[in-house]
């Protein structure tokens, strides 16, 4: 699942420097950690048995392995990451796939965008995005982290990196994208949480602006 708040441990973040403080939410505040935060237990899914499917409304599929994705072109990325929980961290670093070479690859087989995603995970979690949050190089599918396999605590082996959002958007152990005709909440978003989620309107829960 995503980064959230079930477990919240309390954690204490630090009040970032002038020229940091721009940069942070808000309402939020610096974290210099990578809480991990998880409403489940963590899978461990072998590499070999992993794939990823990107599902069309008509049901028109195309899927990856583990070795396949790793042959596309990779990304170096660096952004702000912004948790409902309140904390920031500034310039976390990633390695990935951008979304948009795994839906063109896709389109060129005949599965076509909609407009609006859910995200689906080992261990059942899914949230929702509208597809314009995904594509122009606004999300990835991220399996490394500061250099560094990314470490299953933190959704390894990959996981959907969109950073403007709130990090619950960011699905852990992510395994497909289903594209849908219409707007259908996962599951924090079913359970109170914004529908889309932007931290610079502190849309945190149901019914924030």
């Amino acid at each position: 699942m995503a980064d959230e708040p079930i477990i919240s441990r309390g954690f204490r973040g630090r009040r970032a420097a002038a020229g940091r403080q721009s940069r942070i939410p808000p309402g939020q505040y610096e974290e210099r950690d990578f809480p991990v935060l998880s409403a489940g237990p963590t899978p461990h899914t072998p590499l070999s048995k992993w794939d990823f499917t990107l599902r069309a409304v008509d049901g028109a599929t195309m899927k990856w392995t583990w070795d396949e994705l790793q042959a596309l072109p990779h990304e170096n990325i660096t952004r702000d990451i912004h948790c409902v929980t309140k904390w920031t961290k500034l310039d976390t670093v990633w390695e990935g796939i951008s979304v948009d070479t795994l839906v063109g690859a896709a389109a060129a087989r005949g599965v076509q965008t909609a407009p609006f995603i859910v995200a689906y995970s080992d261990g059942g979690y899914t949230t929702n995005l509208p597809f314009d949050d995904l594509a122009g190089g606004k999300a990835w599918i991220a399996f490394g982290y500061d250099g560094k396999p990314l470490h299953p605590e933190h959704g390894g082996p990959a996981r959907l990196l969109v950073p403007h959002l709130y990090f619950w958007k960011s699905a852990k152990w992510v395994r497909g994208i289903q594209f849908t005709a219409h707007n259908e909440p996962g599951f924090w978003e079913v359970n109170g949480y914004h529908d889309r989620g932007d931290p610079w309107r502190e849309q945190r829960y149901t019914g924030d602006p």
